[in-house]
């Protein structure tokens, strides 16, 4: 099946994703520093570093779902319940900020974002649960030998 190399692609998108989130917010945070302009009475010193603060933050985030989906298709195993709950979250980032896209900067992105979200839903549907029938016979009582065991009667 081909969920190892998706995994490896998703991976590699997240991380240079990651690299560019904090390119752009550096970028943004020096063109605010050399303007030198406040935003509703805020200091500009303030908005500065909470640019660096939001960028950095963000992208050790995406970093950090990059790296999630490069150990699940190195390993070849299902991720844990934190590693599962925080790409989902990563998926839903990524619809949100699509939807948001559009309208902002243009389809591009939006193809971008949509993309990288079905890479991340890809992945996670692909390491899903196995069937029942992949884990051979006596999955379902877990004895492992294949031998029904019957439930002790109750009066």
């Amino acid at each position: 099946m081909a969920r190892r190399p998706v995994a490896v692609v998703a991976a590699i998108v997240l991380l240079v994703e990651a690299v560019g989130i904090v390119l752009i917010n550096g970028i943004l945070a020096t063109l605010a520093d050399n303007q030198n302009m406040s935003l509703a009475h805020l200091d500009p010193g303030a908005m500065v570093a909470g640019t660096w603060v939001m960028g950095g933050v963000f992208g050790l985030y995406l970093a950090t779902c990059g790296v999630l989906c490069l150990l699940m298709g190195l390993r070849d195993r299902a991720p844990g319940r934190i590693a599962r709950i925080l790409l989902i979250s990563c998926a839903i980032v990524h619809g949100v900020f699509g939807a948001l896209t559009v309208g902002l900067v243009g389809w591009d992105a939006f193809a971008f974002l949509m993309v990288v979200l079905a890479l991340i839903v890809l992945t996670l549907v692909s390491y899903g649960k196995e069937k029942e029938k992949d884990k051979g016979p006596g999955a379902e009582n877990g004895n492992g030998n294949g031998a029904e065991t019957e439930a002790p009667a109750t009066a």
